[in-house]
């Protein structure tokens, strides 16, 4: 079994490619859904931290739009909010790996995968690479942002050029559907290799 990390700057197509992934057959998790589980399986921890500021919805929930605009402005809170969610999420991606063993090919996505130092959970990295300024537009649409706000979730990462240097495999994600499916082939034909 290959342990293959996704790994991607905000807004750069990660959840386009694990759903190509996905439509081929091969495992593919999302640490992000399974990060919003634990979030609101440890809301009460979490409000209790965040307890100066109005996180919930009108549900009663935690926002996650809230709660993003305090963590993204703020690195202590952003600090606090990793230290309830990280050990959790690192319990579970060893449980996804015990549990699909007979996998040729686990694929997880981990956008801060060098950011907390996860590197050797993986066998390969695969890092998906778009230009800034695209980037910005696509968070902005997906989001409802403004370019000041979509540029400060930016900034909190670490610029892709010192990822690209730590990747196995390089998707770039800035032209048409057919070119990132053209890519996704052939680095299959690559992992298929190795395995």
């Amino acid at each position: 079994m290959l342990k293959i990390a996704i790994v991607g700057n905000i807004a750069s197509g990660k959840s386009t490619v694990e759903k190509m992934l996905t439509d081929k057959g091969f495992c593919v998790f999302d640490t992000d859904k399974i990060s919003h589980e634990i979030l609101e399986s440890k809301s009460g921890i979490v409000k209790n931290v965040f307890k100066n500021f109005d996180i919930s919805d009108e549900e009663g929930n935690i926002s996650r739009k809230k709660l993003g605009k305090i963590v993204f402005n703020n690195q202590k809170y952003k600090t606090e909010l990793e230290n309830i969610i990280y050990p959790d999420l690192k319990i579970k991606i060893n449980n996804i790996f015990e549990q699909n063993c007979n996998e040729k090919f686990i694929f997880i996505s981990i956008p801060l995968l060098f950011e907390v130092g996860w590197e050797d959970m993986f066998d390969k990295v695969l890092f998906i690479e778009a230009n800034d300024d695209i980037r910005l537009l696509r968070l902005m649409q997906r989001n409802n942002l403004t370019a000041n706000e979509a540029g400060i979730r930016m900034a909190a990462q670490n610029i892709q050029s010192e990822k690209i240097k730590k990747s196995d495999f390089i998707i770039r994600n800035n032209d048409d559907i057919m070119f990132l499916q053209k890519q996704i082939d052939e680095i299959i034909i690559l992992l298929e290799d190795m395995e």
